[in-house]
């Protein structure tokens, strides 16, 4: 069956020749092909004003971000194309990692717009965040059980992006009899992940490099680690050798899974759980005097949209004024954030700042971004959207 075709207006071609993957709704010439005319998750032909083809994508006319490419020379999103994919993807991810608990699809750095796959050895957990993926769920399960014949799927279908499209929000078992909890391994450490609830896909392998930072900060110190979920950095802190390692959440249920996976490593006395706001915390330390040698502040995006920033903004700089407090002398700082909408520079400001405002010196001494197997498409800057930084911070 021949395509529909979705034709761009005058000179909005130009981003997509580039090589990036994204249709916004005011570059299509609604007069030619009007966007109502498509059911959301439909393919179609995409092509510039002069008619010529620019690549096949799935459509949402109900989504700012309308189409989206799924890379040249396809034109179909099936199970054969998915499977080429996944095969593509993997052979990334094993030249990475020496045992299979990994991010394989991430979106569309991996020419897959809108799908994520979380690997948890035999146990796969999977985000369709948009119509023309969850179009195509059917085809998706399929092409996992062909490449990886998993002991189970798990669509996680419950992420805010789904909202975007006017997607329900759903967890799913596809395929198998997945458990409540998996085991991973990341940095030689491990944990306990939920697979149907938590957040995201049940971890979040992308800080996996700058945890590792912890090797070289935090052998016999006390370190705390705010926002914690179910301690990744905090659990790798202890098993790296922390004589105390503090785990802060809201999440109750988070901080479960903290001491199941502390006893896994063998490390649960050393190995403390904190329940509440981590502001509410962090003022509760200071008051009662407690210093740490090393702390770990990665917060949820405090900006999701742009009109968040200059709150958001605010968010990062009073929790990270409020960590530095609880240093000790020559302590050192990792700070994160996940919001896209955060520049770099913007975090290193607010670093900065909370530090003049403390009068200490903050000397910057690692920075890092997401781990490689969430890799940066060249053409969507967007795909790049981790930050952190290894900060010193002392009295001069």
């Amino acid at each position: 069956m021949e395509l529909k075709r979705l034709r761009l207006g005058r000179n909005e071609e130009r981003r997509l020749r580039a090589g990036h993957c994204w249709v916004y709704s005011n570059e299509v010439d609604n007069n030619v092909t009007p966007l109502k005319s498509f059911a959301a998750g439909e393919l179609a032909l995409v092509e510039a004003s002069n008619g010529k083809a620019l690549g096949i994508a799935y459509v949402n006319p109900h989504s700012l971000i309308c189409a989206r490419l799924f890379g040249q020379g396809a034109d179909r999103l099936d199970s054969d194309l998915l499977a080429r994919r996944f095969r593509q993807a993997l052979a990334l991810r094993e030249r990475l990692f020496d045992v299979p608990y990994y991010r394989l699809v991430f979106g569309e750095s991996d020419l897959l717009p809108g799908l994520v796959v979380d690997r948890f050895g035999e146990h796969f957990v999977v985000q369709l965040n948009t119509a023309g993926m969850d179009a195509a769920r059917d085809a998706i399960v399929d092409a996992l059980i062909k490449v990886f014949k998993p002991a189970s799927i798990v669509l996680r279908n419950d992420s805010s992006m789904r909202a975007l499209e006017n997607l329900p929000v759903e967890v799913v078992v596809a395929h198998g009899n997945p458990p409540d909890h998996v085991e991973l391994i990341e940095n030689g450490v491990k944990f306990l992940a939920p697979l149907h609830d938590g957040q995201k896909t049940g971890w979040f392998y992308d800080q996996r490099p700058n945890r590792a930072w912890l090797k070289k900060y935090v052998a016999g110190k006390r370190a705390l680690d705010v926002f914690s979920y179910i301690g990744g950095f905090g659990v790798q802190a202890a098993a790296f050798g922390a004589a105390e390692a503090w785990c802060v959440d809201r999440s109750s249920a988070a901080l479960d899974l903290v001491v199941k996976s502390a006893a896994l490593n063998g490390i649960e006395d050393r190995v403390r759980c904190v329940e509440g706001d981590a502001f509410d915390v962090l003022k509760n330390l200071k008051d009662a005097g407690e210093k740490f040698d090393v702390i770990i502040v990665d917060p949820p995006a405090f900006i999701k949209r742009k009109k968040d920033v200059a709150e958001g903004i605010n968010a990062y700089r009073r929790i990270n004024e409020a960590a530095m407090r609880l240093l000790d002398a020559d302590g050192f700082l990792l700070s994160g954030s996940c919001s896209m909408h955060l520049q770099r520079e913007e975090l290193i400001d607010i670093l900065r700042a909370a530090s003049r405002h403390l009068d200490k010196h903050l000397q910057i001494v690692e920075e890092g971004m997401q781990g490689p197997d969430h890799p940066v498409h060249s053409a969507i800057p967007e795909t790049r959207y981790i930050k952190a930084f290894m900060s010193r911070i002392y009295t001069p």
